[in-house]
This record gives structure tokens, sequence and C-alpha cells, in this order.
């Protein structure tokens, strides 16, 4: 634990001048979980975010394969605190936190002063050193993300359409997905699905079905994270997709042109990342520990060492879970731990007890297979296949927020999980 003193011993300037300033950097799952928490709280809140919605990122990749339209997943954020008439809502980049003056440094030279901060800022792309291969293989952590591999994947169709090159064809119809996480389990499943099964009628002059998917990790097993017989069950349905796992590989390089994986030379003009990620620049800003992944290494009660008035949650922090290792950067941990951001800051405010360290529960992991197949652990408990895949779309859609979306949700996989189609096949955006 730090040595400076807590904020409960040194009352901040602003109660002497009226109600206490919490600013809130990032509109995700932990930020709005600790303005949730906060409310009947005698604060003015502002939420800062470069984007005006927030994002259920969980479902990003359907709005990827073109399974779910964005407005499907997203919702302005200023629409979420409607309600909340202490609150307000700043669309703004930050670049940085003057902890001297208590201030949140804005790109257009403004400055939000604060008496509690909470960083929730999330996570961006790690190339491990190759920064250079992000204009080809991007990543997926935003809906622009999102409509840009969208528009990469169904243009690659287009264009095989039209190549006579046989050689160039194969390259156009060909998809490699590096990383074998969740986000590139799902998105190597749903490719392949979508070209052999929801594409093939809509081309005249090639059979869809001949694409190549190719889904490749560095590591012995997909799904690391999962029971090795999940991980297991996971590669098998994936081949029998058609998917070509590659495992005990890493990726040399990549271009243009394709990727060099152990000593093959693969040409494909659709090259995806999930391999991992960074946290946000956080740390730098303040100058705090971190780990080798940028994030945050927080106290025990999520502040920030040395700045007792400055939380960080979600993406943005490594704490240790109850079995010592670091608690998943998913949002059930988000959500946690910015409940226990609110709820620090109003005993704060009471002058009450602090709360007992964070503890994290794992509630499980849970990743689709393409349709009709998923794989949950929940420690003792593990199920695989189609049971799995209803509890997996059932948890999702109650975490969505509002009916409409849930119905909406529930629709498209209806008709998805029927007929095979999927009604969002838009190219938008983009040169």
């Amino acid at each position: 634990m730090s040595d400076t003193p807590s904020a409960s011993s040194s009352p901040p300037a602003s109660r002497a001048a009226g109600r206490h300033r919490v600013v809130v950097v990032g509109g995700g799952f932990g930020g709005l979980e600790a303005i949730s928490r906060l409310k009947g709280a005698d604060v003015d809140i502002t939420l800062i975010d470069r984007r005006n919605h927030h994002l259920f990122q969980p479902l990003l990749y359907q709005v990827a394969t073109a399974s779910l339209a964005t407005s499907e997943i997203a919702w302005p954020i200023r629409y979420l605190l409607r309600d909340r008439p202490e609150a307000s809502t700043l669309l703004a980049t930050v670049i940085g936190v003057d902890t001297q003056a208590r201030e949140v440094l804005l790109e257009d030279g403004g400055r939000v002063p604060y008496d509690s901060l909470v960083l929730a800022t999330g996570a961006r792309h790690a190339y491990f050193g190759h920064d250079d291969w992000m204009p080809y293989a991007p990543g997926l952590k935003t809906l622009e993300d999102a409509t840009m591999i969208r528009r990469r994947i169904l243009l690659a169709f287009e264009r095989a359409e039209r190549e006579t090159d046989p050689r160039r064809q194969a390259a156009l119809l060909t998809f490699v997905v590096i990383g074998g996480g969740p986000t590139g389990v799902e998105l190597a499943g749903t490719i392949a699905e979508m070209a052999r099964v929801t594409l093939p009628p809509d081309f005249r002059r090639i059979d869809t079905r001949r694409a190549r998917v190719l889904l490749i990790e560095g590591g012995q097993r997909l799904l690391s994270a999962f029971d090795p017989s999940l991980s297991d069950y996971a590669r098998q349905a994936l081949e029998k997709l058609g998917v070509e796992v590659v495992l005990g590989q890493t990726v040399s390089e990549c271009s243009a042109q394709g990727v060099v994986y152990g000593d093959t030379r693969l040409e494909a003009d659709t090259v995806l990342w999930g391999a991992g990620v960074r946290a946000s620049p956080a740390a730098e800003w303040l100058g705090a520990p971190a780990d080798r992944a940028g994030r945050l290494l927080v106290e025990p009660d999520l502040t920030v060492p040395g700045y007792p008035e400055i939380y960080a949650v979600g993406d943005t922090v490594s704490i240790a879970g109850p079995d010592g290792a670091p608690v998943p950067g998913i949002a059930p941990a988000a959500k946690q731990q910015g409940r226990y951001v609110g709820a620090a800051i109003k005993a704060r405010l009471r002058g009450a007890p602090p709360p007992a360290p964070f503890r994290y529960k794992h509630s499980g992991n849970l990743a689709t297979i393409g349709k009709r197949k998923a794989v949950i652990d929940f420690g003792r408990i593990k199920l695989r296949g189609p049971l799995a895949w209803w509890i997996w779309g059932i948890a999702h859609i109650y975490f969505l927020i509002g009916m409409r979306n849930r119905l909406s949700v529930a629709l498209s996989w209806l008709w998805i999980h029927t007929r095979g189609q999927r009604s969002a096949r838009l190219i938008t955006q983009g040169k």
C-alpha cells in the first residue's frame, strides 16, 4: 500500500466551495458502472469519452462479420445518462492528467478539474513491436474497426467475383486471423460460416465455399483461458466449419501481400489481428508503475499508488485475483471494479470506513464457435455444443441495454439460426 495519506484525511478543496467533483474518463463497462453506483451521492459527475457511445464489445465481432448492425450493440452515452442530472458528458480526447492541479488535460487545450478521478480508458491493439503491421492486420476494439473489417471481408468476395487471375483470386479468398483467443475463434468461425452458408447463392462466378480461413495461434492450444478439453472441442468444431487451425506457429511478417508464419509464406488479402492488447496510456499520464502490457499496477482498493484520489478500472489496470493470476480484461471484471469504486467514493464522502480490498468473483469464460456451437467454462461445470450456444446467447442478450436492442438482436440471431442469412452485409465507410 502507498504511504500517501488517504483522501478522507485531507478533504478536497471543492467540499468547501460546493459538491464533490468526480471525473470519469471512459464510457465503457467500468466507467458507467461507477457512475451508476454513485447515484444518490452528493457529487457532480463529468464523463469524458472521445466517442459519443457506449459499446457492448463482446458482440463487436458480429458487426465485423455482418451479423448485427452497429445500432444493435451501441448506445449514445447522453441517452444512457439522461435521467442523471448530476452527470454531464464531454465528447473529448484526454491526453494527460495534471496531478498537482487535479485536472484532466484535453487534446483541445481544455482542462477539467476533479476531486476524485476514475480512469476507465480501456485497451488498444498490441502488435508486439510490429506496429507497422497495423494497416495490414486491423484489430477489433471499436465500431470503426468493426465496420472497416466488415468492409474488407465483403470487398474481398466482390473483387474475387471479377478477378480472372486464379492466383490473385485465391489470395482474395484467403482470410487469416491471428490469435486463438475468444475474438480470433469467433471471427474465424463466423467468416467460415458466412463463406459456406450465407454467401454461395449470392455469387455467380465464384464459389465462396472455396474460401480459405486460417486461424494462427502461437501457443499449443486455442482459448488458453479455458479447460483443455474445451480448447480441443473448439479446434475440432472450427475444423468442421472448414477453418484451418495452425498451432505453435508465430507470424513473423505481415504485409499487403499476406503473412509469413513458420516457414510458410501465404498470400492473403484479408488479415485480422486478435493476438494481443495493450492498455491505454493512463500509466504514462501519471508516471505510475505498469506491467509489460502498460496496465496500471493499482493498490488493493483500485487506487493508483501515490494518488488515493485516482482510481483505475477495467483493461486499464492489472490486479491479482483470488487465485493470484491477473484479473482478466473482460466486461464482468470491469463492471465489478466500477461498482467497487463507486461504493468506495460514496464511503469516503460519508466519512465511513473504506470497503474491504477489491475481490474479483469470476463467473466463467464463454466463447462461441459459429452457429449452434459454443464453449462455457464455469470451473466445475463445463459445457459445449448447442446448449452452451443457447446459454451464451441468453447471457449476452441479458446484458444488452434496453428492450428494443434485446429484441432486435434476438430476432437477428433467430433469422441467422433458421435461414443462415446475415442481413447486415453492407459495404460502407472508408476508401
